[in-house]
């Protein structure tokens, strides 16, 4: 229980964003030698860059940096700033005389909550690279976590806010962490004492019942919200050494830990998007890896709602 995804020995992770507007970028540096990465994507309106790349099938191994954003299509601008802050450095995929970065990313939709025409922009992704440290990090309403809500089922006036949370597994010299950020449409529980600790508010500020208005989805399934505002996304990272078709198999098990957090997830306007990236320094049996990302993954969504403002 615990820990920190900056655990693994290399990973860095920087923060910045806009109060005023709620909204904001987290940055998962990896060694410069880069990562071994996948991804799985589950929900059905993603807003992503870069994971075509990350196919098992395709050539380059490894990535660079992984971003997460707020500022729904229009975030993924902050990735810009990342490969220049890396390009800076001299890291990145050898290309004759030039250096490419590559930086998979993904976003949430945060446009509803604060002012939405001030977006995540490669200024702020460069900001976030440059805060980027191998230490603990603030949690909760920071980051890609400033303008998250969870609980939007009963319309957004109902909301709570919910925010960025990490989480780390180990078992003797493997090391698994997670960095994850919830935009939920529904409910949040602890995974561990199954306690419902976000979700729709009534009146007096409790928690509404499922129930019900899972029957009014039924009836009526306009009252989800838009596509894209119901999203949940994270970065795990281990020390184990993988391949690029294990790290894929890491992220689709890694999905595990949304469903034991969040009810209902991998909805057809969720973009729930988990990548899961390998820096080689130990042996490791794969589905020992999958399972520690999915608690790690689990916890640290429920963190994040606990610390969020």
């Amino acid at each position: 229980m615990g820990g920190s995804i900056v655990e693994v020995t290399g990973i860095r992770v920087g923060h910045a964003h806009d109060v005023r507007s709620r909204t904001g970028c987290t940055v998962v540096l990896v060694p410069d030698r880069g990562a071994v990465c996948g991804v799985d994507v589950r929900g059905s309106a993603p807003g992503t860059r870069e994971t075509d790349l990350l196919a098992p099938t395709a050539h380059v191994e490894v990535v660079h940096a992984i971003v997460l954003s707020g500022g729904s299509a229009f975030g993924l601008d902050a990735a810009s700033g990342v490969m220049h802050y890396l390009e800076g450095r001299g890291v990145g995929y050898e290309v004759g005389p030039w250096r490419v970065p590559i930086v998979p990313a993904a976003v949430i939709f945060d446009l509803g909550v604060g002012d939405g025409s001030v977006r995540p922009d490669a200024a702020m992704g460069r900001s976030a690279a440059t805060a980027a440290r191998a230490e603990a990090f603030p949690e909760g309403s920071v980051g890609v976590g400033c303008g998250a809500t969870a609980g939007k089922m009963a319309g957004l006036e109902r909301a709570m806010r919910s925010g960025l949370g990490t989480a780390s597994r180990r078992v003797g010299e493997v090391v698994v962490g997670a960095l994850a950020v919830a935009n939920a449409i529904g409910w949040i529980y602890d995974p561990e004492t199954h306690e419902r600790i976000a979700g729709p508010r009534a009146d007096d500020g409790s928690l509404l019942d499922e129930g019900p208005l899972l029957e009014a989805l039924l009836q009526n399934s306009s009252l989800i919200p838009a596509a894209g505002a119901n999203t949940t996304l994270a970065v795990v990272a281990t020390n184990a050494r993988l391949r690029k078709v294990d790290c894929t198999k890491v992220a689709q098990m890694a999905h595990d830990g949304l469903a034991r957090a969040i009810k209902p997830v991998h909805l057809t306007r969720d973009g729930d998007t988990i990548f899961a990236c390998a820096t080689g320094e130990v042996e490791a049996p794969l589905d020992l890896v999958g399972i520690l990302a999915a608690e790690a993954v689990a916890e640290a969504i429920a963190r994040g709602v606990r610390a969020a403002n």
